[in-house]
């Protein structure tokens, strides 16, 4: 490029590659990378277990909506099978505890006590 090496401003030895602070580990949070999909996962399968279990038709209607929330905001990149299996386990939640009771889901401030 230039025939004369004494007439460039550039000082190769005073060139440092740029590390980013912090730790260097594949599994840390990027700056832009948003977890909102696997928190939602997570809280979806907490919610259905506990539909299934104990019979909450309250926990499980908001474990499918959980389950939307992440697919929703899940990326190409992510695993389908776990969203898949997160939806079956939520709507499975729901049929099982309409199967159980079959009655309408009943809301704190309608029931009459006496």
């Amino acid at each position: 490029m230039y025939s004369n090496h004494s007439s460039d401003p550039r000082r190769p030895e005073r060139e440092h590659r740029y590390k980013p602070k912090g730790n260097n580990d594949s599994q840390s949070i990027m700056p832009g990378e948003d977890l909102t999909s696997d928190y939602m996962n997570i809280l979806g399968m907490i919610l259905s277990m506990s539909g299934l279990l104990m019979k909450f038709k309250w926990a499980a209607w908001s474990a499918l909506f959980c389950s939307c929330i992440s697919f929703a905001n899940s990326r190409a990149i992510d695993d389908n099978k776990q969203i898949f299996s997160s939806f079956m386990l939520s709507i499975s939640a729901v049929v099982m505890s309409y199967l159980q009771n079959p009655h309408p889901m009943s809301t704190p401030w309608s029931t009459t006590f006496g």
